[in-house]
């Protein structure tokens, strides 16, 4: 009886809207399956993740109330007076961080694979520039709780900010509101982290996805110069789908585990009049830039240190994103392709200035 309904409902709106195409997808999709098959994963965990921060996110906005005299409180008790939403807190910070860390994952599993090469060069940068929205949702997330920390953290975020040229202290007079981090602040990076930053990274979100389906799955070189005959594939729906959602499962378990034995601490309410804690630092997503401009020089040639390091980040930021189209000819005798080895360099530089970061 139940499966004659379904295929009522099914026949309805096929009649209205034609599921042939859906159907066709689902019967004719398949995925390349080769050694290094484990890096398609990670995209799907990283949109997995993103789902769980959209859900939790709108758990905690039933209680939250932004505001200088509000935002610590709701805050204090959803963690201590909503039935599991201390819970929900967890596994809304933790899966932001998890988020981030597979969102560079797959960043760097696309590069190292060549996956951005043409056609997929729209590919790879909406997804670049969803990687920075992510970065975006970090920072603006981080001072909603209104504690001690991210006060402080955010004051000392706006101000770097307000060291680029020209756009740099409009732009942090915008971020903050006024002259300082204050109430106002806050409800502009409430704005920004609840309907801004969601609506942007929805389009580019729907863009990225729309350009993985019309293009498939990326195949390595080797494996397109296999004959035709030797290359396997396996279809998308059921057998790529099932190993998608059993990784899905295992980082659920993670996040779940991270929240239930490590829990984010809440801290002290914000004091605008209290003195800064010492050894304040960024999430460990920012603490490589963080400590690169804390060991630059007061002055490079005629420049502020900090300005510096900040101009080429923002030039190193904009080169990553559109490598797709830069072609640079390998050397005759080196094994390493250029790019590659920048890759490797990058990730070099990301790793040790975030461990010594934390070291020192």
């Amino acid at each position: 009886m139940i499966k004659n309904i379904g295929s009522k409902i099914a026949s309805w709106i096929d009649e209205r809207y034609n599921l042939e195409p859906l159907r066709n997808l689902i019967k004719h999709k398949k995925v390349p399956a080769h050694r290094y098959s484990i890096w398609y994963y990670m995209g799907g965990v990283t949109l997995f993740l993103f789902f769980v921060q959209l859900l939790t996110g709108i758990l905690l906005l039933l209680y939250y109330r932004p505001g200088e005299d509000s935002a610590y409180e709701s805050v204090r008790f959803i963690v201590t007076e909503v039935k599991f939403g201390w819970l929900i807190r967890n596994v809304h910070s933790w899966s932001a961080n998890l988020l981030v860390l597979f969102a560079f994952i797959h960043m760097f599993s696309v590069f190292f694979s060549k996956a951005y090469k043409k056609p997929r060069e729209l590919t790879w940068v909406t997804g670049f520039i969803l990687l920075v929205l992510t970065l975006a949702f970090g920072f603006s997330g981080y001072l909603l709780p209104w504690n001690e920390l991210a006060f402080f953290a955010t004051k000392v975020g706006t101000d770097i900010v307000g060291v680029v040229p020209i756009i740099g202290e409009p732009l942090k007079m915008i971020l903050r509101g006024g002259e300082d981090v204050t109430g106002a602040t806050l409800s502009r990076f409430f704005g920004i982290h609840v309907a801004i930053l969601p609506a942007i990274f929805t389009v580019f979100l729907v863009a990225h996805l729309f350009f993985i389906q019309q293009q498939g799955m990326h195949e390595p070189e080797k494996f397109k110069n296999l004959p035709e005959n030797k290359k396997k594939y396996i279809p998308f729906f059921p057998d790529f789908a099932l190993k998608d959602l059993l990784f899905w499962v295992v980082v659920f378990n993670i996040l779940i585990f991270l929240a239930l034995y490590f829990p984010w601490e809440l801290g002290n309410k914000a004091d605008a009049f209290a003195p800064a804690p010492e050894g304040i630092k960024p999430e460990w997503y920012f603490m490589f830039m963080f400590h690169t401009l804390k060991l630059l020089p007061a002055h490079i040639l005629f420049i502020e240190g900090e300005l510096f390091g900040i101009l080429i980040f923002g030039v190193a930021a904009v080169i990553w994103m559109l490598i797709p189209f830069i072609k640079i000819k390998q050397k005759h005798g080196w094994k390493i392709q250029p790019l590659t080895l920048i890759g490797i360099l990058v990730v070099f530089f990301i790793a040790v200035m975030t461990i010594i970061g934390y070291l020192v």
